[in-house]
């Protein structure tokens, strides 16, 4: 129930971050890189996953076992830092702490119940959020450019430049 709320409330941080961001040169540029290394993440998982068709263990995925919210959490707090405002920080981190954790243990459910044997394997080696340096457990998927497409990770790509865009317009104000 809590989760389809997620994305459109998304939006509304957005707008939330952007009213009171108070950027400096540099915040954005280390918030933006995190943010940019975030998006690099999920990139990388969005050509590793066949949501409900199989389980992903390539890739980012032999790393922690929800790279595509990882990474969220990376752009998240990066554009908290280049937003330079506790309040911010604050609102991410709220928005964040209200999604995320219900939504990973929801889908660890689902994966458990679909993948039974595959998902214990891979759960075993592999944490479930923070990555593991080394990847670990059973690699099975590897990395193609139209499942990216197909999980339209473009819009992702293309939005973290808009938000670039916006905050180096607001830190003209």
């Amino acid at each position: 129930m809590l989760s389809r709320w997620r994305v459109p409330l998304g939006y509304v941080a957005g707008l939330v971050v952007l009213w009171l961001a108070r950027p400096t040169p540099l915040l954005l540029a280390l918030g933006l890189g995190a943010a940019a290394v975030g998006e690099a993440i999920r990139l990388w998982a969005s050509g590793h996953i066949e949501k409900t068709l199989r389980l992903a263990t390539g890739g980012p995925y032999a790393h922690c076992r929800n790279p595509l919210y990882f990474g969220s959490v990376l752009m998240g707090l990066g554009a908290s830092a280049a937003a330079a405002s506790p309040w911010v920080v604050l609102a991410v981190a709220i928005y964040l702490a209200a999604f995320y954790p219900s939504v990973i243990r929801s889908e660890a459910d689902f994966l458990r119940k679909k993948f039974p044997e595959e998902y214990a394997a891979w759960s075993r080696d592999v944490p479930l959020f923070l990555p593991r340096i080394t990847p670990g457990g059973p690699r099975a998927s590897r990395f193609s450019l139209t499942r990216v497409a197909t999980n339209k990770e473009w819009r992702t790509a293309v939005a973290l430049p808009l938000v670039a865009l916006l905050l180096y317009v607001r830190s003209l104000w």
